[in-house]
């Protein structure tokens, strides 16, 4: 059973039991694995679905199996020359064998999720990074294009030997299991790598021992990219050390072995491979994953309670997005089993809170984490009170200051005073926690505490709010604005579903606030009624936006948080052309690009004649970069 966990005191508690380092945690992540299945084996560990009806034919692995599979992937990716320092890339949606290439990555090598909703223009960025030497992604399936990203990408990444393809065809029965072949679509893999079937030749393998020497401790085993879905991600590194520290967490505070987690989140992301997957390990859970596409799947959101109710589900992993998705279908299954939701990613706005415990009767725990610290940094105590828009208390072993920058010093910020936060706990690799070393500058308060630009405060009972993103402050002629306030008063109209507020630019104030919002389905409102709405409902006159837009649908990342870079993409666009068309200057903004250096940059090409200092001096006003479109 996990521990009671619901204050400040029982997390001192814990702390004061013995020192981190002094615990009997595994070292190497096949020890954990090997623990769990000992005290588990024959219980259920991870099963997933391709389909999300209730009724479809489903796959599920013991921890024994799993243990054996993991076992058979580690020998073959050590038998195609991975070292410990060698880096296994996969790009794969969710199913059995993403679990199991992501323990056994890490087992044989280093391990590298890669997002498939990347271009492949990046996804090859990232396996020259990562100098990756195997990657495992999917044989071509219809209604998919990972394997095509895959093989353009492997062109271009010269350090891939060998590419490992999963066949999604295995969770059909037939006849749909004949037709695939018809329907398959061609892949043209003019690159240099070997191609293999992945079950084919894991199943070559030895699964009841290890054909080499497990680590003999600690060490860097994963590579996980930063970023959402455009512009060049940053990789961060994790060690067994992080990843082992979270599966503690959950197997201590939350999970035990009787507990049934439905996770439709990407095994690519953080919140999916730690604080789902590794706490399931340490506490000997199951796993349960509808859809390749975990949310995204098509009926997933429709049949989801009916899916709660198949699998007697105790936890549900979720972010605010899928909670808003989930609000607009009625709970039509019997969830008497569900008892907690984990919500993480984004905050979680009140009503929306509200209207999630109302419906089914669940209080929903609100956490933090962050790619940078290996993930899990707090969370609202599930046996204690839990204090709504707040990510929680800091978690055993994990030490979060709010601090002030002020001439190259750090000062700590009083109660309820805002500032970044910064976080020293396990999961934290001080000075090395990007594999580029120019992206650890300047990252770390007094070489210790990871700065997680995200702002916040620590109230006087010691819990965490999240006040938005340093880069996401929107800053109107010096002033500081917090698009959160802009958004949950968005957020409080009935019709609205999603919003998303940004700094537009402006050249007078530098920023300007605008807002773009995704409605209800079915819901009628103009824009004027939502801009009246929030007149009405944003409290600080200079946080009201200056221009309000309905999209059909507001751009995502994989785990459902809103992607502000294409927001403020689109408002650099429309914003840059309005000035160009009111000056009466035959230009426009073809595309606005992100640049490493430079940030977000439009760039412009002419429709007519264009006198050079005249598109200058307009342009010149805002703080856009700029250049000619090639």
């Amino acid at each position: 059973m996990s521990e009671i966990y619901a204050t400040v005191a029982d997390r001192d508690r814990i702390e004061r039991e013995m020192p981190w380092a002094e615990r009997d945690t595994a070292k190497t992540l096949y020890e954990f694995l090997t623990r769990t299945k000992e005290r588990h084996g024959a219980r259920p560990a991870l099963s997933f679905q391709l389909f999300s009806d209730p009724q479809t034919p489903a796959q599920t692995l013991s921890w024994a199996a799993l243990h054996a599979r993991v076992t058979q992937a580690a020998n073959l990716l050590r038998s195609l020359g991975v070292g410990e320092g060698d880096t296994v890339a996969y790009m794969l949606p969710n199913c059995l064998e993403t679990a199991i290439t992501l323990l056994a990555g890490a087992t044989a090598g280093i391990v590298n999720p890669i997002n498939p909703l990347l271009e492949a223009e990046q996804i090859s960025a990232i396996l020259r990074e990562t100098k990756a030497k195997v990657l495992v992604t999917l044989k071509a399936f219809p209604k998919t294009d990972v394997a095509q990203k895959a093989a353009e990408a492997v062109k271009f990444a010269p350090n891939v030997q060998t590419v490992l393809e999963i066949d999604l065809n295995r969770y059909l029965a037939p006849p749909k299991s004949w037709i695939v072949p018809f329907l398959r679509p061609k892949v043209e893999t003019r690159h240099h790598a070997d191609v293999f079937d992945f079950n084919r030749e894991c199943a070559k393998m030895p699964g009841d021992r290890l054909t080499f020497a497990d680590s003999t401790g600690d060490r860097v085993a994963a590579y996980f990219h930063t970023g959402g879905t455009t512009g060049m991600p940053k990789v961060a590194q994790h060690k067994y050390s992080g990843m082992i520290y979270n599966g503690w967490l959950g197997g201590t505070l939350l999970f035990d072995e009787t507990d049934v987690m439905i996770c439709p989140l990407p095994l690519f992301h953080v919140f999916a491979a730690y604080p789902i997957m590794m706490s399931a390990i340490a506490a000997g859970s199951h796993v349960v994953m509808p859809t390749p596409a975990g949310y995204r799947g098509e009926g997933v959101f429709d049949n989801f309670w009916k899916l709660v109710e198949r699998w007697q589900v105790t936890f549900l992993i979720t972010v605010p997005t899928a909670i808003s998705a989930l609000m607009q279908r009625p709970v039509n299954a019997d969830i008497s089993s569900l008892r907690t939701a984990i919500s993480g990613s984004a905050a979680l706005p009140v009503e929306l809170y509200n209207r999630f415990r109302e419906a089914t009767g669940v209080e929903v725990c609100e956490g933090y984490g962050l790619t940078e610290a290996t993930c899990l940094v707090a969370v609202n105590p599930p046996d204690g009170k839990k204090k709504v828009g707040s990510v929680g208390l800091p978690l055993p072993y994990t030490h979060v200051r709010i601090l002030r920058r002020v001439n190259h010093e750090y000062i700590e910020c009083g109660i309820d005073e805002v500032g970044e936060i910064c976080v020293a706990n396990p999961g934290v690799f001080e000075g090395s926690t990007y594999t580029e070393p120019d992206k650890n500058h300047d990252l770390f308060a007094e070489d210790r505490f990871l700065r997680t630009g995200d702002l916040g405060r620590l109230d006087g009972d010691g819990y965490l709010w999240i006040t938005g993103r340093a880069k996401d402050l929107i800053i109107r002629g010096g002033h500081n604005i917090d698009p959160a306030e802009i958004e949950e008063a968005l957020l409080s109209h009935p019709a609205v579903a999603f919003a998303g507020a940004i700094g537009q630019p402006d050249s007078f104030a530098g920023e300007l606030p605008c807002a773009y919002v995704e409605l209800v389905a079915g819901a009628e409102v103009t824009e004027a009624e939502i801009m009246a709405h929030a007149k009405k409902h944003i409290h600080e006159r200079a946080a009201i936006p200056k221009h309000i837009e309905i999209m059909a649908e507001l751009p995502k990342t994989a785990v459902g948080k809103i992607f502000k870079p294409d927001l403020r993409k689109r408002a650099i666009q429309r914003v840059l052309d309005g000035a160009l068309k009111e000056a009466a200057i035959a230009a426009h903004v073809v595309s606005v690009i992100e640049d490493k250096k430079r940030g977000l940059v439009a760039q412009i090409a002419t429709t007519g004649a264009v006198e050079d200092e005249a598109i200058k001096h307009r342009l010149g006003e805002f703080t856009v970069p700029w250049e000619w479109a090639k």
